[in-house]
């Protein structure tokens, strides 16, 4: 799949209500689990345990953070959408973030993005975009959440 290429807020602009694209499939090992335990200081075992979640866990498996899963939203969404003529971008939020489902250990996952919608703050783009963490098998996503960031375009 190519990557749909924004050089201008008027490129950005004939997108809105529109699907942008699908990213790759990412598998979620558990070595991202582990890695993401110590950056973020969250040892629960239900991620880290493999052994203890086979037998106590309902899902017989680790699974990975919540916030793992949305962490790696970034990297798949910079796989669909190429913004150029920047001179910087800014996280600006997330809302309507809703956890739907575990991603179990070596699950794969991709996002499905939308532009909800574009706003022109005196030069600065802000773009309210709808995703999806589909996991692969599976009719129900891991998350969904409208993810706004603000675009300094040149």
């Amino acid at each position: 799949m190519s990557k749909l290429v924004i050089n201008s807020y008027k490129d950005f602009e004939q997108y809105v209500g529109k699907e942008l694209g699908v990213s790759d499939y990412l598998k979620i090992t558990q070595e991202h689990i582990n890695k993401f335990a110590e950056a973020t200081l969250d040892f629960q075992w239900i991620h880290l345990d493999v052994e203890r979640a086979k037998i106590e866990s309902p899902y017989k498996t680790t699974i990975a953070h919540g916030y793992l899963n949305l962490a790696v939203i970034p990297y798949l969404w910079g796989q669909i959408v190429e913004v150029n003529n920047l001179k910087m971008t800014v996280n600006y939020g997330i809302e309507n973030l809703r956890f739907n489902q575990p991603v179990l250990v070596n699950s794969e996952v991709r996002v499905r993005a939308k532009l909800n919608s574009l706003i022109d703050l005196r030069g600065v783009t802000k773009a309210k975009i709808n995703v999806a963490l589909e996991i692969s098998g599976n009719k129900k996503s891991a998350l969904d959440a409208t993810i706004v960031f603000l675009y300094h375009f040149i």
